[in-house]
C-alpha cells in the first residue's frame, strides 16, 4: 500500500479550491430557492445532496490530501455541506406549509350545508340468497325449520348414524362445548345430560328434531349457521351457512330426489341446467350421492376446448354442489319412524359456495369481513 502523498499541493485539486466549493454551495442554495413545489425540491435534493452530487464527490477527494491539509479542507467542505442541508430543510418546511395551506382552501368542505342524500345500504348477499332458496322450496310445499346452534352430540352425530369413532367427531374437526359423558337416553333432557355438547357441524340436527316433533309426511328445509374447525382462507371459514332439505313420505325414491334437485337448480341458475348424481358415502343416507350441476356459464362447451376456457368450472363442465341421498333406515328408526312404511330423501349444500358460483366471488373472506364495498353491489333486494 502506498503512503499518503505528503508533497501534494491541495490547491492543484480543482474540486477543493475555495472558490469551487463556494460555487457548488451557491448552486445548491439557488436550486432549493428556485424549487416551486415539493416535487421540484426533491429533484434538487437528489442533484445536490446525493452520493453523486458535486459536494459529495469533492468530499471524497480529501482522502488523497496530506494530513496537514485535510483539516482545513475538511472544515471548508463540511461547512458548505452543512449550509446546503440546513437550506434544504428550511425550504422543505416552507413548501410543506404552503401545500397544507393550499389543501385547506382547495379541499374545504362546508359540513353545515344541508343534505338529503344518504348512501344506500345493502342486505348481506348470504341473507338474500338464503331467503331466495327458502322461497323456492316453500313454493313447493315445504316449511322452514330451525334449531339450536349449540347442539347435543346425540342430535349432531348419534341419531345420524355416525359411529363413536367417526373422524368427524374428533376434537380437531368439531368445536366441543362439553365433552361426552356417555351414551344416549330416551328423553331429551336425559340425553343432553349424558352426551357431549357441540357447536353443530351441519344443519342435519334440525332434520332429526323435525322427525321427532312431527308425524309423517314431513317436508322441511333447514337453513342455518354451522361451525367447523377450518382455517379462514379463500375457500374455507370456521363459521358458514348451510341449507338442507328433508322429505319423509310413503313411496319416495331417488327419482323424486332427482326431480327436486333439478327444479331447485333451474330456479336458482336458469332453466335448462342439467344435474347429475355420482355415487358417494354418507352415514345418514343410503344410497348416497354427490350432486353436480352443469356449468351455467359454458354449459360444458369448455371441456377439451383450449380456445374457450371457463373460470367458473375450471373447464370441467360440471360444478359440485353438495351431498344427497335416501335417508338411512337407521336414522328413521332412531327418530321413531317406521322404515318399512316410510322412506325419505335429503340433501344439503353450503350457501357461501352457492354465492361464489352465482356471482363469481373468488375469496370467501370478503363475505365475513363486513366491508360495505362488497355487500353494496348486491343492493337491497327484499
Amino acid at each position: 500500500m502506498s503512503a499518503p502523498n505528503k508533497s501534494f499541493d491541495p490547491v492543484e485539486v480543482e474540486a477543493l479550491k475555495p472558490e469551487e466549493i463556494a460555487r457548488m454551495r451557491d448552486e445548491a442554495l439557488a436550486a432549493f430557492a428556485a424549487a416551486g413545489d415539493l416535487a421540484a425540491l426533491h429533484e434538487a435534493k437528489i442533484a445536490h445532496t446525493s452520493d453523486r452530487s458535486p459536494l459529495a464527490l469533492a468530499n471524497r477527494e480529501i482522502g488523497a490530501l496530506p494530513p496537514q491539509a485535510k483539516v482545513d479542507v475538511g472544515k471548508r467542505v463540511g461547512g458548505a455541506r452543512g449550509e446546503v442541508s440546513r437550506a434544504l430543510k428550511a425550504r422543505q418546511a416552507e413548501l410543506e406549509a404552503e401545500r397544507d395551506a393550499r389543501v385547506l382552501v382547495e379541499e374545504a368542505v362546508d359540513v353545515t350545508l344541508p343534505t338529503d342524500r344518504f348512501t344506500p345500504g345493502a342486505r348481506h348477499p348470504l341473507t338474500t340468497l338464503s331467503e331466495r332458496i327458502e322461497d323456492v322450496f316453500v313454493a313447493m310445499g315445504y316449511e322452514v325449520a330451525e334449531g339450536p346452534e349449540v347442539e347435543a352430540e346425540w342430535f349432531n352425530f348419534d341419531a345420524l348414524n355416525f359411529t363413536p369413532d367417526h373422524p368427524a367427531r374428533a376434537m380437531q374437526d368439531t368445536f366441543f362445548v362439553r365433552a361426552t359423558d356417555g351414551g344416549g337416553a330416551e328423553q331429551d333432557a336425559e340425553r343432553d345430560a349424558e352426551t357431549g355438547i357441540v357447536l353443530r357441524t351441519h344443519t342435519s340436527p334440525v332434520q332429526v328434531r323435525s322427525m321427532l316433533d312431527r308425524e309423517p309426511p314431513i317436508y322441511v328445509v333447514c337453513p342455518g349457521r354451522v361451525y367447523r374447525t377450518d382455517e379462514l382462507d379463500a375457500t374455507h371459514t370456521p363459521v358458514f351457512h348451510q341449507v338442507e332439505l328433508l322429505a319423509i313420505d310413503e313411496g319416495l325414491t331417488m327419482a323424486d330426489l332427482k326431480g327436486t334437485l333439478d327444479h331447485m337448480v333451474g330456479a336458482l341458475f336458469g332453466a335448462g341446467v342439467r344435474t347429475r348424481l355420482r355415487p358417494n358415502y354418507f352415514p345418514f343416507t343410503e344410497p348416497s350421492a354427490e350432486m353436480d350441476m352443469q356449468c351455467y356459464v359454458c354449459h360444458g362447451e369448455s371441456v377439451g376446448n383450449p380456445d374457450r376456457p371457463c373460470r367458473t368450472c375450471s373447464s370441467e363442465g360440471w360444478i359440485e354442489l353438495g351431498g344427497c341421498g335416501m335417508v338411512n333406515p337407521r336414522v328413521l328408526v332412531a327418530c321413531g319412524i317406521d322404515p318399512q312404511k316410510y322412506s325419505g330423501f335429503a340433501f344439503g349444500f353450503g350457501i357461501e359456495r352457492m354465492l361464489m358460483f352465482r356471482h363469481n366471488v373468488e375469496d370467501m373472506r370478503d363475505m365475513v369481513e363486513g366491508d360495505v364495498r362488497f355487500t353494496r353491489p348486491f343492493g337491497m333486494e327484499i
